[in-house]
């Protein structure tokens, strides 16, 4: 491998349940044979800190030609050490953590990059490391990733959560009121994440929510500013306060929207007491209208049936989440859908304080990453040359 790429990096699967003098062994030979970072991994998450140190301190201690290379780990999550185990073998020597943000990976996740990069920059006195990260990039990373992802954050993760850096108990508000480190041991603004909670009101112009958005790590091109100013209007004369995680939501949502795919123009749903839920909707993309009529078991199926209609795609719906983003009955909805569209899963999100309209801008958004998958124009050129061969055969049938 060394004969085609600089860095070769090896890793022996399951190394905290190998026999060592067999894993020393392996190592030295991919050590001979070129390798210049050996990967120590714990593959089921199995270890404990103590033990997972004393592994990799007896890695380096036995084997040949280890100083010349980069000893790296990689933790998962099972038993919830990842970050420990991590943090415990840099401690020993290891100098590369393979990490994720938000601690995403197969089964309970792998060691989550924010906790171990703020855990290396709050505790130097414990941890003598660097990382050359930089931390106020962390929340809105955080976000992204999950919204590209549709893995939501849960409100307690630690460092990026909602309640990370919420304080409920009265004598901790007073504490922090009084002197912020008597209960936070790192600030917001460490991570990315703005304080201020009401930023804008419904007299607030373009110069001033792209100010906003652009103090809040959100750079939009003139038509996705306009989007987001547009609808920052609606919201505005919807609600008494506009929030951070308001102006956050838009964003994001903007960001995900796709240039010259669907876009929702406009929507309507009603449904009653003994009547059949209806819904409305009329889509958009490269100057073509799109519009169509359905029923449903309830207005989010409705709509959901009548944007597939619209746009002529069957998609499987495999999961259907909501979260509020922001506190009170006017609170904006984030409503995450999962489709499957030929053996395909695809995510999309959509946000708004009418949770029928996030629904039907989740579901757009995750038929237009379909499209941009490549999925549905897939499917198109194999019905054509489904319907070619048909046409022979039956060209053929006929001279015959």
């Amino acid at each position: 491998a060394r004969k085609y790429v600089e860095n070769v990096e090896f890793s022996a699967m399951d190394a905290t349940r190998s026999d060592p003098k067999f894993l020393y062994q392996v190592y030295a030979a991919a050590i001979k044979a070129g390798a210049t970072v050996i990967n120590i991994p714990d593959t089921v998450g199995y270890a404990l800190p103590d033990e997972f140190a004393e592994l990799v301190k007896g890695v380096m201690e036995n084997v040949p030609g280890i100083e010349n290379v980069l000893v790296s780990v990689h933790c998962h999550n099972d038993l919830g050490l990842a970050v420990a185990n991590s943090l415990a073998a840099a401690r020993v020597g290891a100098r590369q953590i393979e990490c994720a943000v938000n601690g995403l990976g197969e089964r309970a996740g792998n060691a989550s990059l924010e906790e171990v990069v703020m855990i290396i920059n709050t505790r130097k006195d414990y941890v003598d490391l660097t990382t050359g990260v930089n931390t106020r990039e962390i929340y809105q990373t955080s976000r992204l990733v999950s919204m590209l992802t549709g893995y939501n954050v849960q409100p307690n993760k630690a460092i990026v959560g909602d309640n990370a850096f919420a304080h409920e108990s009265g004598i901790h508000q007073d504490g922090v009121l009084k002197h912020r480190v008597t209960y936070e041991i790192m600030h917001p603004e460490d991570v990315g994440l703005v304080e201020s909670e009401i930023y804008l009101g419904k007299h607030s112009g373009r110069h001033a929510l792209k100010a906003k958005l652009e103090e809040m790590g959100f750079y939009l091109d003139d038509k996705g500013l306009e989007r987001a100013f547009i609808r920052f209007k609606e919201l505005a004369g919807k609600k008494k306060e506009i929030t951070v995680k308001d102006l956050e939501a838009i964003a994001l949502d903007e960001i995900r929207t796709l240039e010259e795919l669907f876009q929702l123009e406009y929507m309507q749903s009603s449904s009653g007491t003994g009547a059949i839920p209806i819904a409305a909707v009329k889509l958009s993309r490269e100057g073509k209208s799109y519009e169509a009529t359905a029923t449903g078991d309830g207005q989010v199926d409705a709509v959901c049936k009548a944007i597939a209609k619209a746009t002529k795609v069957k998609a499987k719906l495999v999961s259907y989440q909501v979260q509020a983003i922001t506190k009170g009955l006017d609170a904006m909805g984030d409503v995450t859908i999962k489709l499957d569209i030929d053996g395909h899963e695809v995510v999309g999100r959509g946000v708004s304080p009418d949770i029928i309209e996030a629904s039907a801008r989740a579901y757009i958004n995750a038929i237009n990453r379909g499209i941009q998958k490549g999925l549905l124009e897939k499917k198109k050129l194999a019905r054509k040359a489904k319907a070619g061969t048909r046409g022979k055969a039956s060209s053929r049938k006929a001279g015959s």
